[in-house]
């Protein structure tokens, strides 16, 4: 099971193919119900389950079925903070989040 902010491949199958997605890599940005988002899913799901990859190049995501994506890695270094908040987290290599104190920049 890949989570936020992985980074992940394509796998190729015909439909990626016909897409032009297959063997791409990108970042999840999330995981949705699509039962109840209605979301366009590539692939078919074999659980009520997908995940969002978005595509720098493309700039662009898609829903994919979670057999389609492979981990790549963790993303390690990414930085996410909210606005308003003194903390950031930083992914590590292990696919855990470390918190830090941003008023320390």
């Amino acid at each position: 099971m890949t989570g936020f902010a992985d980074r992940v491949r394509i796998k190729r199958t015909e439909e990626t193919e016909r897409l032009g997605l297959a063997g791409r890599e990108g970042q999840v940005f999330g995981h949705t119900t699509p039962s109840v988002t209605e979301v366009a899913v590539v692939g078919a799901p074999s659980e009520d389950y997908a995940v969002n990859v978005h595509f720098d190049e493309l700039d662009e995501g898609f829903w994919f079925a979670e057999n389609l994506v492979e981990l790549v890695d963790h993303a390690a270094g990414t930085v996410i903070s909210f606005e308003g908040q003194d903390t950031e987290w930083v992914r590590l290599p292990n696919g855990e989040w470390q918190e830090k104190s941003s008023l320390t920049k």
